[in-house]
């Protein structure tokens, strides 16, 4: 008994489609699904540009106005809003009320919609007129796919042109049956589409409105093989393909992309030629040149230990002389604006390896982070202090090439996870001091590493995302050689450290800004 239930269950929930509404934007893509509807005796009705293109096809179509009795009124605003298309699709046909309502007022069942809404996103990033914006929200088509998709039960609702193959292999498999399974899968997508398109118009209007609440909405997602570790799910929301192209490699991982972003913000910070390598979203090494071999070389130089199985980044095309370089050292991901044939001849030998080649410097004007049962939001530190932005406070001034290398520091310190010192010399990052506790350690470590790696430090010099707290840190950085510093200031005790560099032959800037990247 409970089988023969569960199969009556089963019959119940497929449904034929026996007739359908049409009303899209685009007309891509429709010319199938019009034709297969046709094939299998599914009557359609339609309205306005969508009736004129079904009719050119030679295919029988009924216009919306004959349901309604009403012409489409107000420039195209009001067409579908009427209770004879609206009854037709919400009637529930299990409810014998509802069914006797649509007979008493001769309306018509609809089990198929598909819509199309208004580019609203479009327009936007198009025109600068807010009238031709305003009419770009859709009113009728937006209120369809609701419909469509609360009434699951008995209606297909189509949201979307991206669902058209889906839909027509479905028509196909099934000639004209679908399941509840069927339906709820496309009502599912209906109200994404719904929520995706008032996410869209609320952030328009909300540019002025100020209303302090976080509405996002990514339509695309990449599944990656696993989150930070193997034990933990991980997925990419976003089209990462406005940013690069992937020519060769492996999958690209959660940690790949969080060092992929960490290389291209460091990276867009410079306009001369530069390569970088990252490390666990650190720079481990830097450098600028005239020429790409010789940024290559130098930016290996600074840390050829951590390099390896690092992010490797570059802003000008790669030739076969520097891939014939690089391809000596293990590295895991390679992006730059373009290759040359030959050198992608050689870096593509290793099968894993990841080759992107950079399209769009466009980025995130925001941040986000999730934290305990909420979200933090904040600007993106777009600020980049120059030459210019730069307040000699010790008698001693910087010199034109300590200034440059200041710059050139201070980009880097930015970028580094704080409590951040960064070593600097000739356009070359010689050390960075990374995610200490305390400024002083930062310091030390920086030194250090410089020294183990054969860096001279005297004519360095530093950079701090940070202000000096007391003096100890400036003592250290004179011991070890260097002789202009750049920090942010405004500590209580500027004035300890400001004595101590000009006794002692060092030139400080103060910027005013600080970095702190946590």
């Amino acid at each position: 008994m409970q089988g023969d239930a569960c199969h009556k269950n089963h019959i119940m929930s497929t449904k034929r489609i026996n007739s359908a509404l049409i009303s899209v934007y685009y007309k891509d893509g429709l010319e199938a699904i019009v034709r297969i509807l046709n094939s299998l005796n599914i009557k359609i009705y339609s309205t306005g540009g969508t009736y004129s293109f079904i009719k050119e096809l030679g295919v029988p179509a009924e216009t919306v106005e004959s349901l309604t009795t009403f012409p489409s009124i107000l420039g195209g605003r009001v067409k579908t809003l009427h209770p004879s298309v609206f009854g037709g699709i919400l009637a529930r046909r299990e409810n014998e009320e509802d069914i006797r309502q649509l007979e008493q007022y001769s309306i018509p069942e609809i089990d198929l919609v598909i819509v199309d809404l208004y580019p609203f996103e479009e327009t936007v990033r198009l025109v600068d007129d807010e009238q031709e914006i305003i009419e770009k929200i859709d009113i009728g088509g937006i209120s369809l796919i609701r419909a469509g998709a609360k009434n699951y039960k008995d209606v297909v609702i189509v949201s979307n042109s991206s669902q058209y193959d889906s839909l027509l292999a479905l028509l196909k498999e099934k000639n004209g049956y679908t399941s509840l399974e069927d339906r709820r899968f496309f009502a599912a997508q209906a109200f994404q589409t719904s929520s995706n398109y008032d996410t869209a118009i609320f952030k328009y209007f909300n540019r002025e409105a100020g209303i302090d609440v976080l509405r996002e909405s990514i339509n695309t997602s990449f599944r990656l093989r696993y989150g930070e570790n193997p034990h933990q799910k991980g997925v990419f929301y976003g089209d990462h393909q406005q940013v690069f192209d992937k020519l060769h490699g492996k999958e690209i991982s959660y940690n790949n992309f969080l060092d992929i972003d960490a290389s291209l913000g460091l990276l867009d910070e410079f306009d001369e030629t530069t390569f970088v390598i990252v490390k666990h979203n650190n720079a481990c090494g830097v450098a600028s040149r005239k020429n790409p071999s010789d940024a290559w070389k130098d930016a290996l130089a600074c840390d050829p230990v951590s390099a390896y199985g690092g992010v490797i980044a570059c802003n000008v095309q790669i030739t076969a002389i520097e891939a014939a370089e690089i391809d000596k050292l293990f590295f895991e991901i390679i992006i730059a604006p373009g290759f040359s044939e030959d050198a992608l001849n050689i870096l593509m030998q290793k099968k894993n390896r990841i080759i992107l080649r950079r399209k769009d410097k466009a980025g995130n004007l925001y941040n986000y982070r999730s934290v305990l049962n909420g979200v933090l939001w904040q600007e993106k530190d777009n600020s980049t202090e120059m030459a210019g932005d730069m307040e000699t406070v010790t008698s001693k001034s910087p010199t034109p090439s300590e200034l440059e290398d200041l710059v050139f520091a201070n980009k880097i310190v930015k970028h580094s996870k704080s409590n951040a010192i960064v070593l600097a010399k000739n356009l070359q990052l010689c050390a960075s001091g990374i995610g200490q506790t305390s400024r002083v350690d930062a310091l030390k470590q920086a030194v250090e590493k410089a020294r183990s790696f054969g860096f001279d430090l005297k004519g360095a010099v530093l950079a701090s995302d940070a202000y000096f707290p007391f003096a100890d840190s400036v003592e250290i950085a004179h011991k070890a050689g260097i002789t202009a510093i750049v920090q942010p200031g405004g500590s209580v005790r500027d004035r300890d450290s400001i004595e101590f560099c000009s006794a002692n032959d060092v030139a400080m800037v103060f910027t005013g800004k600080r970095h702190f990247k946590h």
